[in-house]
């Protein structure tokens, strides 16, 4: 019976053994756990999509390498946690992302001008030639915008839209037939530029709101279902390009649920996103908001995971990140600050209220000081009824939040999700308020008070979706056109610009005990950077790109010398798209 019992022991013992055998093994790297400051170690060990093991390359590869396990040679090279944009309309621009040619990165107007010529010539007629967000003039040698006739001369007979932040839209002569515009046409809070004779001149100003040019981008080209599941890939494996395995989308406008994510649930549901998303819910209907609300919380499920085989692959989170119209804290720079509606406190309390009362996160668009005052004193009255006892909320952007502000969201147990709208925006910042005295947002403040603060991007329509364009920014404080924003003292440390990018942002989704870092029993997302991040100077960290991305243990990116490892993914449809001539971000 002993010897029998003895067996059976060691049976166990090896079968436990065997189970903790890795999938994956990289080894010969730079591994920074992001544990800790300066914490590096040489290899990792990974098993069902969770980080079995760190440690040196000796103890990893003799504990948990058998015959089956994948091993990757990572060259020295520098490998850190996955990336996570705490703020991106990821679903939105994977519905689009095959129909836009992106201006990210390119370096001057000529080439610009040169791109527009080159896509409008593989255009087929009847096809708008669109750029949407994700540049400015500063990033131009040229430092100016096209101008309007430039653009008309470029492209005469082809319908042609730029948009220009949020404030700004160049629409072509062509366009203007197209859509049968005329001086009669009119949209609330915006300006159709005219000339002296009456004629639009093909310029878009949002002066309250940006109704007249994101109704225009409405009535341009739409990819069919199929182009828009092919779209969305591709935009996903543009983003793992640069190391990013996680996002949170904040919905956008004209983001209607459950229609416009039916693309993204359907590729969750086939395993075939490389990212984890988790999404909050925007409403739509102007004076309908709360009906909205009160109908996704009674028939969706909040934290339910839509993909099958990756833990929190496609999960709902919760409402926002505009929860009523009236507090519609529109952020153009080129314009002076709106004042919100009187009406803001009594559209958002009874949604606040609903929320609060059946445990719901939610996030809040915010730009100036002068609105989260008035929001937050919504939130502490029913704060008072209803207490948020750890429910999950926060502001996003938080540009002129002061200090009072961010103590009373610290009291709320509030978080505070930032993203780079400076860097594209500064010039018009200095322009209308004068250079700032201190950092803009406040990152430093919020993380002496321990509010909780994730990094992001809000791309695509402002900025880039490129994250490294983002971390510069952080350590440096200067502009995409070189301009120091922020005092130089206020800059941020590579630890902590990191770590915002990384368990920072997991706090949004939820997630901070399972991913961000690359230790023991977290998620095994992580990225192989083609250049070491730790050691380079700070303006050549926009270099950067991942050169072998993994999400869940499994590869989803590859490129350099692990190009043979990349996975294979469908063609780029429509024949004429931007993305299959030009790609994405320009290098």
């Amino acid at each position: 019976m002993k010897k029998l019992l003895l067996i059976l022991l060691l049976s166990a013992g090896l079968f436990s053994q065997a189970q903790q055998k890795a999938d994956l093994i990289i080894y010969n790297g730079k591994i920074a756990t992001m544990q800790k400051q300066g914490e590096f170690v040489q290899a990792i060990a990974m098993k069902d999509g969770i980080i079995l093991d760190i440690g040196t390359e000796k103890n990893i590869l003799s504990s948990y390498k058998s015959s089956e396990t994948k091993l990757i040679d990572a060259k020295g090279k520098t490998v850190i946690p996955g990336l996570n944009d705490s703020h991106m309309h990821v679903i939105r621009e994977g519905l689009n992302y095959n129909s836009e040619l992106r201006w990210d990165g390119v370096k001057t107007l000529k080439r610009a001008m040169e791109m527009l010529k080159e896509q409008a010539a593989r255009t087929p007629d009847g096809v708008w030639i669109k750029v949407i967000g994700g540049w400015n003039e500063f990033q131009f040698e040229e430092k100016r915008q096209p101008t309007i006739d430039e653009i008309n001369a470029a492209i005469p007979d082809k319908p042609v839209f730029i948009t220009y932040l949020y404030g700004k839209a160049f629409l072509n002569k062509k366009g203007i037939e197209v859509l049968k515009y005329t001086k009669d046409t009119k949209y609330e809070g915006s300006l159709l530029e005219q000339d002296a004779n009456g004629n639009l001149t093909g310029l878009m100003y949002a002066k309250e709101t940006p109704k007249a040019i994101y109704t225009t981008l409405g009535l341009t080209t739409k990819l069919s279902p199929e182009e828009r599941i092919n779209s969305s890939i591709q935009f996903n494996r543009e983003l793992n390009r640069f190391g990013l395995t996680s996002i949170i989308d904040a919905a956008g406008g004209s983001q209607n649920f459950p229609a416009d994510y039916v693309t993204s649930l359907e590729l969750a549901k086939q395993n075939k996103l490389s990212l984890r998303i988790s999404y909050y819910l925007f409403a739509q209907q102007k004076g309908k908001e709360l009906q909205d609300y009160e109908k996704w919380v009674a028939t969706t499920q909040i934290n339910k995971n839509d993909n099958l085989i990756v833990p929190n692959g496609y999960v709902e989170e919760g409402a926002g990140e505009n929860i009523v119209a009236s507090a519609a804290d529109f952020e153009n720079f080129l314009e002076p600050r709106i004042v919100l509606s009187d009406e803001m406190e009594k559209d958002l309390e009874p949604i606040i209220r609903l929320l609060a009362k059946n445990k719901w996160p939610f996030r809040l668009h915010a730009t100036y000081g002068e609105s989260i005052d008035r929001m937050l004193n919504v939130f502490e009255k029913v704060n008072k009824e209803i207490p948020f006892n750890g429910l999950r909320w926060f502001f996003d952007h938080a540009e002129t939040i002061t200090p009072s502000e961010l103590e009373r969201v610290k009291k709320l147990g509030g978080g505070i999700a930032v993203q780079f709208r400076m860097y594209y925006q500064g010039e018009l910042y200095n322009k209308l308020y004068g250079a700032p005295k201190t950092q803009l947002p406040p990152i430093k403040k919020m993380l002496e008070l321990g509010i909780p603060v994730g990094m992001g991007t809000d791309a695509t329509r402002i900025s880039t979706y490129n994250p490294w364009m983002s971390l510069h920014w952080l350590l440096t404080g200067k502009t995409i056109g070189g301009m120091q924003f922020w005092p130089k003292d206020q800059v941020l440390d590579k630890f902590t610009a990191l770590q915002l990018y990384t368990s920072g942002s997991a706090w949004f989704s939820g997630e901070e005990k399972e991913k961000g870092k690359l230790v023991k029993g977290m998620y095994a997302d992580m990225a192989i950077l083609s250049d070491d991040y730790f050691s380079l100077k700070a303006d050549d960290i926009r270099k950067i790109e991942s050169v072998l991305t993994i999400v869940n243990g499994k590869i989803v990116y590859a490129s350099a010398e692990f190009k043979t490892l990349n996975p294979e993914i469908p063609a780029v449809i429509p024949d004429w798209s931007p993305v299959k001539y030009f790609g994405g971000y320009q290098k």
